[in-house]
């Protein structure tokens, strides 16, 4: 017989070393390393195969298919779905512990639950009995889900089997085990072959598979990025705590788009889909302020509205500091820059904060006029309209770039009750319905600067 092999493992990105080291060379990562044991396998055992016995066959010859897509009941979930839930198709639900990914699986599950009839939920980390006090408490109805409180896999898919659901929900991966990997739950081995199993019997099944991970200090998914590579979807729940707004956002979708977001507030009876995330995001607003904007982003195919804010003052310390929550850090540097070489701004001795009201995260190129809005706006102490909104990139040269869209950000800014929008001209000159808004063109920082703070 072989040797049982032992090797260490990096619990974060899955690099294998024979022996313990304390900073992983592959991803980084320090003290990640946990003794792993490796078992020979036997030669007789058979492969194993997603859809059954197959062979190659030329790509026309193939009959396409439409996807069958159930509705959970929840319009943002669908939204962030692309339509609903795939048959066969695996999600993996990642967040932040507490954040409340078992609540919206079980309210999802009670809209499901509706629409194609009897459904699993296992769960690994609490009782039947603490599930049905949250359901009852979300007021769901839970005449269609079975509950099972089990670790074991090979319990899990075996009453999955026998049951057959039409879609089933695992909370979570890391506290289930195989018996074939001779290691802990929640290891880079574990989480590896279970996610591999439930993706097998998802597709075997054609049934829908939800699995619930914990999310590292670093915000990724724990265990080894292959996880997110085996699932078909990658949610991630993000919110913070000290707001009541949920954000469900798309990573990765085989059926749909990954530039959707799906927006909750949580309350005491659960989670509440938000229909307008403008009007909420705007409905504290300070009016005739200093360094407030509004500013017209897109997450996907929605348009927001959010509130950008910026505080400038003379800094006491020799190194200025830079600050920025929502928005990226280099982003308000490189245009900290442009403001100082081609506005004239002096700012080489001011503190900068920027804050995206609202706990929002956002990444595109076009809230870069809000940006220097709000800072210009601190620095020379001039409030911006209440009814003025602004959206457009800016190069290093101080050009302002059209971008994409600017219509349905029209239309948004126009519903809410805007009267003045300051766009790019390249925007300008393609709008063909502004619906009553005032739409200014501007080329340069310098014309956007006159025009918003006259």
């Amino acid at each position: 017989m072989s040797k049982i092999k032992t090797f260490y493992q990096c619990q974060s990105c899955g690099y294998a070393s024979p022996k313990w080291i304390g900073k992983c060379p592959d991803c980084g990562s320090w003290n990640s390393f946990v003794e792993e044991k490796s078992f020979p396998q036997s030669r007789n055992a058979p492969p194993l195969q997603a859809f059954g016995k197959t062979e190659a066959v030329s790509l026309y010859s193939i009959e396409g298919i439409a996807e069958k897509r159930i509705s959970t009941g929840m319009k943002e979930f669908d939204r962030v779905l692309g339509g609903g839930v795939v048959q066969g198709s695996v999600i993996l639900v990642g967040g932040d512990p507490g954040i409340g990914k078992s609540t919206l699986l079980l309210q999802a599950f009670s809209g499901l639950s509706k629409n194609s009839g009897k459904l699993l939920y296992v769960s690994g980390e609490e009782s039947p009995q603490q599930i049905k006090m949250r359901a009852d408490r979300l007021s769901v109805n839970s005449d269609g889900i079975i509950l099972l409180p089990e670790t074991s896999l090979e319990g899990i898919l075996d009453v999955a089997a026998k049951l057959s659901p039409h879609a089933m929900v695992v909370d979570s991966i890391q506290t289930v085990y195989t018996q074939e990997v001779p290691s802990a739950p929640g290891s880079v081995g574990q989480v590896r072959e279970c996610a591999a199993k439930l993706m097998l019997f998802a597709k075997r099944s054609q049934m829908p598979v939800f699995i619930v991970g914990h999310v590292t200090k670093e915000g990724t998914i724990a265990g080894p990025r292959v996880l997110e590579h085996i699932v078909d979807t990658v949610l991630y729940f993000e919110g913070d705590r000290g707001h009541s707004y949920r954000i469900l956002r798309t990573i990765k979708n085989r059926f749909g788009s990954t530039n959707e977001i799906g927006i909750f507030e949580m309350s005491d009876s659960g989670l509440r889909e938000v229909d307008n995330p403008s009007e909420l995001f705007l409905s504290e607003r300070p009016l005739n302020v200093s360094g407030s904007t509004v500013v017209a982003s897109l997450e996907g195919t929605r348009p927001l509205m959010v509130e950008m804010q910026a505080l400038v003052s003379q800094t006491n310390f020799g190194m200025p500091r830079r600050t920025s929550i929502g928005v990226d850090f280099n982003r308000v540097n490189l245009l900290i820059a442009v403001l100082e070489k081609r506005a004239g701004m002096h700012l080489g001795g001011m503190d900068v904060f920027i804050n995206v009201v609202g706990g929002l995260k956002i990444v595109e190129p076009a809230v870069d006029l809000g940006i220097i809005a709000t800072i210009a706006s601190s620095v020379r102490e001039a409030a911006i309209q209440p009814d003025t909104f602004v959206f457009g990139e800016i190069g290093l040269s101080g050009e302002v770039r059209a971008v994409a869209q600017s219509d349905a950000r029209l239309k948004e800014a126009a519903k809410i009750g805007f009267k003045r929008a300051i766009i790019p001209a390249g925007n300008a000159v393609k709008t063909a319905n502004t619906d009553g808004l005032k739409v200014i063109g501007i080329k340069n920082v310098d014309e956007f600067l006159e025009a918003l703070l006259r």
